[in-house]
């Protein structure tokens, strides 16, 4: 969450297209992103990190999406998963510095 209370996020998809396995970090055209592997259910099929552009999530939008059921948590990934795929986002050619700072202090948070 950035200092406004925004939310950086990215989009999970199991659509490959052009995205690869390996290395699992791409930054690369025309797809950018990051392969998760297989998570575990419901994410039961091969999974990438979208990295392509995209709005910050308002913390009031994300807030009435979870109350109407439009948002909803499927799983956690652990943190031996999360943080590479933080640093990666974090150095996504679109991502601003400010969404990098805020990317970075929650893998600071997951090291403790």
């Amino acid at each position: 969450m950035r200092p406004g209370g925004d939310i950086v996020f990215r989009l999970l998809t199991s659509r490959q297209h052009g995205r690869p396995e390996n290395p699992p970090c791409y930054h690369g055209d025309p797809y950018p992103g990051f392969f998760l592997g297989t998570p575990g259910a419901p994410l039961a099929r091969s999974t990438w990190v979208d990295l392509r552009g995209i709005e910050d999530y308002d913390a009031a939008g994300a807030a009435r999406d979870q109350t109407r059921g439009d948002l909803v948590r499927v799983m956690t990934l652990s943190a031996g998963l999360l943080r590479p795929v933080l640093d990666c986002v974090a150095a996504a050619n679109d991502t601003t510095r400010l969404q990098e700072r805020a990317i970075r202090d929650q893998m600071a948070a997951l090291a403790n």
